[in-house]
């Protein structure tokens, strides 16, 4: 029986101890989790002493452990020497896009769209590709691409200064799916990956999906700092570290060249397999040599399309050192079989005509009407000027507040720093803001002036009314 009685003593956390079936370490990480993913346990929710949890629940100290154990392992938990066990801040985030247009009452400012508007010259092409290939384009060979839709890869590729044979380059089904054939295939349960501090959301799920560990290395206004990084490549065993040096994910930032050659020394000198995700450098204004171009032998470099030319087409490009190549070819036939011919070859000719070209061409014009428009309503934060989002601080204000759900209610949606975010939070929080997403300059603006409001607003009683 508990040495302790805990019928009137407060906890952030009390399970139910008939629910504890053996083996009861596994049954009480479930019951963990599902309080978690549910948002019973909110984010950032300090979890009661694990001894103390182990008196109350009359349970070994041993069994609290592994069970907490297992939480962490999966994404769900993290520590802090000193201070105690919390709820992960992105454990039970859902990033979705509204399956209609119809569905949605408010602005797009969440997610980032990719200017959808150059769809059509996209589809004009697929037309002409699916009339002329026919059923060819509609069975299972070439699962790596065809050699034709290999070649349209290694010269679309030369615009991002990457020079790479055919043979080291695999079409897969957007980056998305880049990375989680990434992880899958060069990785382990229990590894560990070096990111920055706030880092892409999709690629935190991933890694907790697959038990990967991500630790946060701190950052300026280039990105990772290289000797923090080394700092940490001393003291802990790295396995990988995924960076996004251009027009970087959430916070905008851009890494010069001189800081990607000093990462790259450090991820050459520990043998760091690194992942390289390009997927806004066609935003650059001058073309910027990679990571990989540093670190060849130890870069896995992704070059999607999803953004520069047309998110639907879910086709990613990319590129891997040669000892990497069976694993990953066999990681993509187990996943994909291979990424559908029709969209491989439809790329291959939006590269070939010129027409992917143009269709850059168009986004950066866009872009760069989007944030003039910006720095009109936070002149001192737009700095980037053909950026598809804004890195914003949040007033300290609205820290306790969830920002997200107030501004859906006033018409706009949002994203929190907490769903970019890779362990322990900084006392500044921030929102990011997709510039690219509304329909039209006009939807925009309306956006950015509910925003501007809501963030100047007086804090009164009736304000969160929501």
């Amino acid at each position: 029986m508990p040495v302790n009685s805990f019928d009137d003593y407060p906890m952030s956390w009390k399970p139910e101890k008939e629910q504890l079936t053996s083996p009861k370490y596994r049954a009480l990480a479930d019951l963990l989790a599902d309080d978690i993913l549910s948002g019973k346990l909110p984010p950032h929710t300090k979890l009661p002493p694990q001894r103390e949890l182990a008196d109350y629940l009359d349970l070994n100290l041993s069994t609290i452990t592994r069970a907490f154990q297992l939480c962490t392992q999966k994404g769900l938990l993290y520590g802090i020497t000193g201070r105690g066990t919390f709820v992960s801040p992105n454990a039970a985030i859902d990033i979705a896009i509204a399956d209609e247009k119809e569905e949605a009452s408010y602005i797009e400012m969440g997610i980032i769209k990719p200017l959808d508007a150059f769809n059509t010259e996209t589809y004009a092409v697929m037309e002409q590709v699916l009339q002329r290939g026919g059923t060819a384009l509609l069975d299972y060979s070439y699962p790596m691409g065809t050699p034709y839709q290999r070649a349209a890869a290694q010269k679309w590729l030369e615009h991002f200064s990457m020079d790479v044979s055919p043979s080291n380059i695999a079409i897969t089904a957007g980056a998305q799916n880049a990375l989680a054939i990434l992880l899958l295939t060069l990785f382990r349960p229990g590894d560990k990956i070096a990111t920055d501090h706030y880092t892409y959301a999709n690629f935190i799920e991933l890694a907790n999906m697959m038990q990967i560990r991500l630790i946060p290395i701190s950052g300026d206004a280039e990105g990772m700092l290289p000797d923090v990084l080394e700092n940490h490549c001393r003291l802990q065993q790295l396995n990988g570290i995924y960076l996004v040096p251009n027009y970087h994910n959430p916070t905008g930032h851009i890494m010069s060249q001189s800081r990607k050659e000093a990462l790259a020394a450090i991820i050459r000198k520990y043998a760091l397999l690194a992942i390289e995700d390009d997927i806004y450098g066609f935003l650059l204004e001058k073309p910027s040599l990679p990571l990989a171009h540093f670190a060849p032998d130890y870069t896995c470099y992704i070059c999607s399309l999803s953004k520069s030319i047309c998110s639907g087409l879910r086709i990613a490009y990319l590129t891997f050192p040669t000892r990497f190549a069976a694993d990953i070819r066999r990681g993509i036939y187990n996943v994909n079989v291979k990424t559908p011919s029709l969209n491989s070859e439809t790329a291959g000719e939006l590269i070939y005509s010129g027409i992917a070209k143009k269709i850059i061409g168009q986004k950066r014009i866009e872009a760069a009407a989007r944030s003039e428009i910006c720095k009109d309503f936070f002149p001192e934060i737009a700095k980037n000027p053909l950026g598809f989002s804004l890195w914003l601080p949040l007033p300290e204000r609205f820290h306790e507040t969830d920002f997200e759900h107030l501004a859906q209610k006033r018409g706009i949606s949002v994203c929190h720093s907490h769903r970019f975010l890779v362990g322990e939070a900084d006392v500044q929080q921030y929102l990011r803001i997709a510039l690219s997403s509304p329909d039209t300059k006009e939807e925009l603006t309306k956006g950015l002036s509910i925003l501007r409001d809501l963030l100047a607003s007086d804090m009164d009683e009736n304000f969160f009314c929501i």
